[in-house]
């Protein structure tokens, strides 16, 4: 409180009585705050779900509402934002073709606080809707990690000091890369890949060395043809299970679990097809993991982190599927997903039966749902999010927030406010204060 503020409640002294109900009345009102205010520190934010347990976000935007700050990016990308405190993170490229960047902007007026690049000029092959950096950053409150393919890992402090960087090789595909790392005690996990180099790795959070590597088949660059066409590209997900955390990775035709602490493979559940783009999505002791390319998606109850129970399909839906890019949002024991092909679905979890199906506005999607209450926001490739009510009868269309930009990146939330990547901006969006 400013000293002359505080002198001049001083000078009035109110009454006792008074005060008793001025205490009770910023109780209350703390009570009636956004509530839950939390951080969104990485790839589908603080639980790796896409939930968020505030209770309030915009409902409506567009260019010309709600839109309390708008800041330039140098080029396109496909990273989602990241948000602690006073700092937003993000990555992509830069003007100059041969770099990749993080990001650091300041949350409260969107001003760029600092940029570090990093140079790689040998041949990185992508394809044109995935620009290099596509992967999310993520963060524990004091280091800043960001993932670059074969440019590597690379490690900052807040005010963008460089603590480590990590070269893991070169990876090879025509679609890029496009999975994110993970922070979990200490330990930086990465699905590493796609391309003949596939790999699960854990590094040193402090220092940036190998904890432990787990090599996956992996598979060819894919500039051969469909045959050739196999990866992952999915964000591993930490999982409770006995008592004991494990890591959950969809890999080409499987999907595993590691120890976090080891790597150890403590058990494999096969099912999947060769192309996976999702996280796996979990509730209790059920877990779902969906292919791409119209590929095979399963259920499973999840096995011990022991080995001694293993994990048991529940349910399995073969070819022809829906093309899935983005992650869904499961709530209570309710699987909704947002489909590349305009496709909305909701599924039951533990018997993977289809509730209902609905064609969603024009505009095909990458982005993963976020949920707020008892709402999901899903932002599709024409930059327009729209918002849905949790509600497992129908698709309960609320609203269509058009920026008219293209975008391939999933929503952060944080304090009541969100905060969306374009190829072009950085958008804060937040309803006026009450």
């Amino acid at each position: 409180m400013p000293h002359g503020l505080r002198s001049q409640f001083v000078r009035l002294s109110p009454p006792r009585g008074f005060v008793a109900i001025l205490v009770v009345a910023v109780l209350i009102a703390g009570l009636v705050s956004p509530g839950h205010a939390e951080e969104w520190p990485g790839f589908r934010g603080p639980r790796g779900d896409g939930s968020s347990q505030e209770t309030r976000a915009p409902l409506h935007w567009s260019p010309n509402q709600n839109i309390r700050w708008k800041a330039p990016l140098p080029g396109p990308g496909n990273g989602s934002p990241i948000v602690w405190g006073s700092r937003i993170f993000v990555t992509g490229p830069t003007a100059n073709p041969a770099e990749r960047a993080l990001f650091c902007f300041d949350r409260a007026q969107g001003q760029l606080l600092w940029t570090r690049a990093s140079s790689y000029t040998a041949d990185d092959p992508t394809h044109r809707t995935n620009p290099q950096a596509s992967s999310t950053p993520v963060t524990d409150g004091s280091r800043v990690v960001a993932w670059y393919g074969s440019a590597g890992v690379y490690c900052y402090d807040f005010e963008g000091q460089e603590l480590w960087r990590r070269d893991l090789g070169v990876f090879r595909h025509i679609w890029g890369y496009g999975s994110s790392p993970v922070i979990h005690e200490g330990r930086v996990l990465l699905n590493c890949g796609p391309g003949e180099r596939s790999f699960v790795i854990a590094l040193d959070l402090t220092t940036g060395q190998t904890l432990w590597q787990v090599d996956e088949p992996g598979g060819a660059s894919g500039d051969k043809g469909a045959e050739e066409w196999i990866g992952s590209w999915s964000t591993p997900r930490i999982v409770r299970s006995g008592g004991q955390d494990l890591v959950l990775v969809s890999q080409p035709y499987h999907v595993n679990a590691h120890h976090p602490a080891t790597g150890k493979i403590v058990w494999t559940q096969a099912g999947l097809g060769k192309l996976v783009y999702t996280s796996p999505v979990i509730e209790g002791d059920v877990a779902v993991a969906m292919g791409g390319y119209h590929g095979p998606a399963l259920g499973l109850t999840l096995g011990s982190a022991d080995a001694a129970t293993p994990p048991q399909p529940l349910w399995k839906h073969e070819q022809k599927n829906p093309q899935r890019i983005g992650s869904g949002v499961v709530v209570d024991g309710k699987l909704y997903m947002a489909n590349e092909q305009f496709l909305a679905q909701c599924l039951e979890l533990r018997t993977g039966r289809e509730l209902w199906q609905a064609r969603l506005p024009q505009g095909a999607i990458w982005s993963s749902i976020v949920r707020v209450a008892d709402r999901l926001y899903v932002t599709n490739q024409a930059g327009t999010t729209l918002v849905w009510k949790v509600n497992p009868r129908q698709l309960e269309l609320l609203a269509e927030n058009a920026l008219d930009e293209t975008c391939n990146a999933s929503l952060a939330v944080s304090n009541g406010e969100l905060f969306l990547r374009t190829h072009g901006n950085l958008y804060c969006i937040a309803e006026p204060a009450p």
